[in-house]
């Protein structure tokens, strides 16, 4: 059947769909969520179907295509295709033998993994083996092949040097920017650190969305690797290459769900690293009430996870449970992160200095590890000559930024909220999750400058006067907003 194009001018994300009047897709049998082969000339796209019930969207002898199939069949509106009734894709037969508890083998996961990344499956049908894999958890040869075949779908950077050093944090952390003070520290020791960071889901900041306010993060994989080169390491955001590209996917079905198979969780890690070659990794689990992790005996499982993967795939991983009972550093948003780091690297007098210490003990760790002698002190000793804080000025300098930026000069919302001390106390608890979401309400990390600030931490005493935290917007009407819902919520008890 030949019809002409209707351009939808709608963008699914991803999902490859064309929609047929019911009078066309009656002639072909054709029902919703099937597939069907579209050709325009030498090009030819499989795409799902959804169905017109009235002439007003997509009258007969028209075909609406959304922009993801316009761009793969090079179309444009009027232009003819001529479309064919195409079978499911494979893998949902792999899908259903995990909903039934089978174990799949290398071919099924890949396969089911290559549908993924070229917008083969639908939303449900992705969500399908996003639950299948969490009621029927992977075992760890599963586990296995399904971060070799995340990783083999996109590009892999090969370094020639030796080791090639990474880290991760596991997440539901907020303020928690080891990264920008860790790569310069580890770069200025000349160890090797391709960093690719990922820009926040549900966090008021996520490592590429901080790094932003201080030089670019979009860069192509030939770009990084001129980067790293010169620099040792960079700060880059991963969604800009092409690295296991099955793992944003995965990630976006996961978030609404508000579930994180352990598998998958492991499997998109230590895809991540792989692409990147990094022989050298240490994880950071931070557990606590806010965090991913509540508790000790859920850390230590996920640590043997990432230790027995690591073997497979022939890396040195190390894995470290950090305090996760708060925020990390005194800025939540990205322009106060951002501030953060740039005062331990320039060693400020108020600099944070719980950021300091845990990014000393992880840099240490990643030392022992390489074999650098007395590692704690040689971290100690890049930080406190200004080595790091150099390093970090030649890479914000390759990636496209200002290398003399002080923290000071990094603008914040202009509309603010300090909340004082109304008695005497100490604090005894900071509630994470809500810094996380008034943070997020207040602009983050859309808006750059938006965020909360804390002067106090846990344990730490407070007078009567004394300044709580401040909230920072960029419009006055997020700042009621996100007062609004501090009322409603409150983050600290003392």
């Amino acid at each position: 059947m030949e019809l002409t194009v209707k351009d939808m001018d709608i963008a699914t994300g991803g999902t490859l769909v064309a929609i047929l009047n019911k009078k066309d897709a009656a002639k072909l049998d054709l029902h919703t969520l099937d597939r069907i082969k579209v050709r325009k000339g030498r090009r030819v796209e499989t795409v799902i179907v959804d169905i017109a019930e009235s002439p007003k969207s997509v009258p007969p002898g028209r075909i609406g295509l959304f922009e993801e199939v316009l761009d793969s069949l090079n179309a444009k509106n009027t232009n003819r295709v001529s479309i064919t009734a195409a079978r499911k894709p494979l893998s949902l037969k792999f899908i259903r033998r995990k909903l039934e508890g089978h174990t799949l083998n290398k071919k099924e996961i890949e396969q089911i993994v290559w549908d993924i990344v070229h917008n083969k499956l639908s939303q449900i049908e992705l969500t399908y083996f996003v639950a299948a894999s969490y009621i029927r958890a992977l075992d760890p040869n599963e586990t296995y092949l399904l971060t070799k075949a995340m990783a083999s779908q996109g590009d892999i950077l090969k370094f020639s040097r030796y080791p090639v050093i990474d880290k991760h944090c596991i997440g539901g952390l907020p303020g928690n920017r080891t990264t920008m003070v860790l790569v310069p520290l580890v770069a200025a020791a000349g160890l090797t650190i391709p960093k690719t960071s990922s820009r926040s889901i549900t966090s008021p900041a996520g490592t590429a969305d901080a790094m932003e306010v201080l030089a670019d993060v979009s860069f192509s994989a030939r770009k990084m690797r001129k980067i790293v080169q010169k620099a040792n390491g960079c700060i880059v955001w991963g969604g800009a290459i092409n690295l296991a590209p099955a793992d944003d996917k995965i990630i976006q079905v996961e978030k609404p769900l508000g579930i994180d198979a352990e598998s998958q969780l492991l499997a998109s890690i230590m895809a991540k690293k792989y692409s990147v070659s990094s022989t050298h990794i240490i994880i950071d689990i931070p557990i606590g009430h806010g965090a991913k992790v509540r508790d000790k005996k859920g850390a230590l499982h996920l640590k043997k996870g990432f230790e027995a993967l690591a073997r497979k795939l022939h890396m040195h991983v190390r894995v470290i449970i950090t305090d996760g009972s708060q925020p990390i550093g005194n800025g939540i948003g990205p322009a106060l992160e951002a501030r953060d780091v740039l005062q331990v690297l320039m060693r400020y007098e108020k600099r944070p200095m719980d950021l300091e210490r845990k990014c000393l003990r992880m840099a240490a760790e990643l030392f022992e590890m390489c074999n650098i002698k007395d590692p704690y002190r040689k971290a100690v000793e890049l930080l406190e000559s200004g080595a790091a804080y150099r390093k970090m000025q030649q890479i914000i300098k390759m990636q496209n930024g200002n290398p003399k930026i002080l923290p000071e000069d990094i603008p914040l919302g202009k509309f603010s909220y300090t909340q004082y001390a109304s008695k005497n106390g100490k604090v005894k608890s900071l509630n994470t999750s809500h810094v996380s979401h008034i943070a997020r309400i207040a602009g983050a990390p859309e808006d750059k400058g938006a965020g909360l600030y804390l002067y106090k931490h846990m344990g730490d005493f407070v007078k009567k006067k004394d300044k709580l935290f401040t909230i920072y917007a960029e419009s006055s009407s997020k700042l009621k907003y996100a007062k609004d819902t501090l009322k409603q919520l409150g983050i600290m008890d003392y």
